[in-house]
């Protein structure tokens, strides 16, 4: 069973709400399935602004390894905004079970997929969606997360101030 060979590899991490999973720059060569809580994925300007890049919620995979790393080395951020329960998986490991296994391969091939369309997505969005319409468009994707997390950290995602995210929220 295709299941049975993932759990063998698996560890459950948990982190705490603020803590670091991983910073840019750091070794990393773990694939994470978020099972509990809400991560984001963030860079700092070098003016020392912290930019949202993603938020992932509970039951689902933050950004495989291979889109989120280069040379083995992180290239953003990972942080817990809530407690949260992680599995992490050696991503070598995993990738040995993706060329043996084709159940396994369909479902990593589907997570890269699903990866790529949700960053299309996001900078169709930014580019071309007024700020209220961005906003729809995050309380679709991730449900009630406006009462979950800071709101610094949806605003910067959005692209927008945080006062501007205040007026937003007050007009809908």
């Amino acid at each position: 069973m295709s299941i049975e060979k993932i759990i063998s590899l698996a560890e459950i991490v948990y982190f705490k709400k603020g803590e670091t999973i991983t910073s840019v720059g750091q070794n990393n060569n773990l694939e994470y399935f978020l099972i509990d809580g809400i991560c984001k994925t963030f860079l700092i300007t070098p003016e020392g602004d912290t930019i949202t890049i993603s938020f992932f919620m509970a039951n689902s995979i933050i950004s495989p390894s291979t889109t989120r790393n280069n040379f083995g080395k992180s290239l953003l951020n990972i942080q817990a905004v809530t407690d949260v329960e992680i599995i992490k998986i050696n991503a070598t490991e995993f990738e040995k079970l993706m060329i043996e296994d084709l159940e396994i391969r369909d479902f990593g091939n589907s997570v890269l997929r699903n990866e790529l369309m949700t960053k299309v997505h996001k900078e169709i969005g930014l580019a071309s969606l007024k700020g209220k319409d961005r906003l729809a468009l995050l309380r679709k994707q991730f449900p009630n997360i406006e009462n979950q997390i800071p709101h610094a950290d949806i605003a910067s995602y959005l692209g927008i101030t945080n006062i501007s995210l205040s007026r937003l929220r007050t007009q809908s």
